[in-house]
């Protein structure tokens, strides 16, 4: 008997590729969809990006802490803009200085989260009254320097201020709410920006914090 001839297989058309990969796409999207609907790819709750970031247990001071980011405000009645001066022709460094009260008894992340507010009400001050100063100019171009200071009591601290303003430097004094450590309206640091001989004439004496 006769062996039979070969048959020629036709090779699968583009079309039937298309209709292949849609099918495979659906059924592969349903099992996702399925999948989804019943958690099995619930990312695990935590920092963006996968991070899984431990924070060490003696990292905060005060369970209560963060909520001081909207706690503080600056003493809005010091100053309407009007005592900054130009110093036009300053050529030297401009640095902000913060003194912090020390008889408070602050502990270091409330003193930080201070800090942090007397640091944003000078620039928010100069960017209210003054936008175009070069005195914020040089300080935003130079680094930003920052140095932080300690002081006693609070009207050694308003002395300051006063004495900082009368010279057109910019001093905005931070005032707390009350609702973790301290009292509220206790007035918790100083912030003094100019240019840095200005500022050391007010501040040098201080003691590093």
């Amino acid at each position: 008997m006769a062996a039979s001839a070969p048959i020629d297989r036709i090779p699968p058309t583009t079309t039937a590729y298309v209709i292949a990969t849609a099918i495979l796409a659906g059924v592969t999207g349903y099992f996702i969809g399925q999948g989804s609907s019943l958690n099995l790819f619930k990312e695990k709750q935590g920092w963006p990006n996968g991070y899984d970031v431990k924070v060490h247990r003696d990292s905060s001071d005060e369970e209560d802490e963060a909520e001081d980011e909207a706690e503080s405000d600056d003493d809005s009645e010091d100053g309407n803009g009007e005592e900054l001066a130009q110093f036009k022709d300053n050529v030297e460094e401009v640095k902000l200085v913060l003194v912090v009260r020390t008889d408070l008894g602050m502990t270091k992340g409330k003193i930080a989260a201070q800090a942090s507010h007397a640091t944003l009400a000078c620039y928010k001050y100069f960017l209210t009254h003054a936008p175009d100063s070069q005195i914020l100019r040089q300080w935003e171009r130079g680094g930003q320097a920052k140095i932080a200071l300690q002081i006693k009591g609070e009207d050694e601290l308003l002395t300051l201020q006063a004495q900082a303003m009368s010279l057109g430097l910019c001093a905005r004094v931070i005032q707390d709410a009350g609702r973790t450590q301290i009292a509220s309206g206790s007035r918790t640091v100083l912030g003094v920006l100019g240019p840095k001989s200005i500022v050391d004439g007010v501040t040098g004496h201080l003691k590093l914090l």
